[in-house]
């Protein structure tokens, strides 16, 4: 049995369409990682055979302000699942984030690169991977970047209602690739098959700026590309530094046999669509 930490989220709840009756959904009410003493207990109890934790305090302006919160969340609850696991010979997998590197490189970051975070909420996540490795080698981390999804009310949906009701402005000096969550819970179910261990980039294909990726959203919902507009980093006041390139390259997927995730672009008109759908209510944050 697969336990699907997070499962009501954007990508934990990918895990959970592509794998019905297959895996236990878990939520926060039934595990709470905040607590990160009640981890051990319930891993005793439950006796998953996979662990695959999708949970993760992801508020990364706020990250700044609770630091201890986001911590607790993002490094001590997934270092006691790593040690949970272990005892009880169980797989686990868990993940991290481009925000682990300073973006300072432009060609991106391979799995071997040096780390060095810019924010709490990328040294909280470090701090997670470091832990989860030392307690269990066989751990599973994989670090993704830029989650889109139409189910949720991700960047996307705050993007498609922006620009419906005036304008949205957007940063167009930060450059990632985006993953869609479908994808990424394949790619990832692909990597525990094949039993891999240590640290893994898994994204979708194309590299692209927030800017971009809000007009390619704008226009393939027939709305006007023109009402998003371009902004700096610097214009925004905002509590937590962003990577400028943080893309992620991997060297591990083709040696490993797992398949490269498709191109962003040729699934976005889906998401796009998914997302107009779903009908999320209520403006958001687009600056990012």
């Amino acid at each position: 049995m697969i336990a699907i930490l997070g499962a009501t989220g954007q990508l934990g709840s990918a895990f959970v369409r592509l794998l019905g009756d297959a895996c236990l959904p878990v939520t926060r009410r039934d595990l709470d990682l905040g607590q990160p003493g009640s981890i051990e207990p319930w891993i005793a109890a439950v006796h998953p055979q996979t662990v695959i934790n999708c949970a993760a305090y992801t508020a990364v302006d706020r990250a700044e302000t609770e630091p201890q919160i986001a911590t607790a969340i993002n490094a001590t609850a997934v270092g006691v699942l790593a040690t949970a696991t272990r005892a009880i010979g169980a797989r686990f997998i868990t993940f991290s984030t481009d925000y682990v590197f300073s973006g300072e490189e432009a060609g991106g970051y391979i799995e071997t690169d040096a780390t060095g975070p810019l924010n709490v909420y990328g040294a909280s996540k470090l701090d997670g991977e470091i832990q989860a490795l030392s307690a269990n080698p066989s751990t599973l981390v994989i670090r993704t970047s830029w989650l889109l999804s139409g189910t949720h009310d991700s960047f996307i949906a705050k993007i498609l209602r922006a620009v419906e009701a005036n304008e949205a402005a957007v940063v167009d000096d930060q450059f990632g690739k985006p993953t869609i969550a479908d994808d990424l819970a394949r790619g990832t179910l692909s990597a525990l098959e094949k039993h891999v261990e240590g640290v893994l980039h898994l994204t979708n294909q194309g590299v692209t700026n927030w800017y971009e990726l809000a007009r390619q959203a704008t226009r393939l919902a027939g709305q006007d590309p023109d009402r998003v507009k371009p902004i700096s980093s610097s214009q925004l006041s905002r509590a937590a530094t962003r990577p400028a390139h943080s893309v992620l390259n991997s060297i591990r997927l083709e040696p490993l046999g797992i398949e490269l995730l498709s191109s962003y672009e040729r699934l976005l008109g889906d998401v796009v669509q998914q997302a107009m759908r779903s009908g999320h209510g209520g403006r958001g944050d687009t600056s990012r």
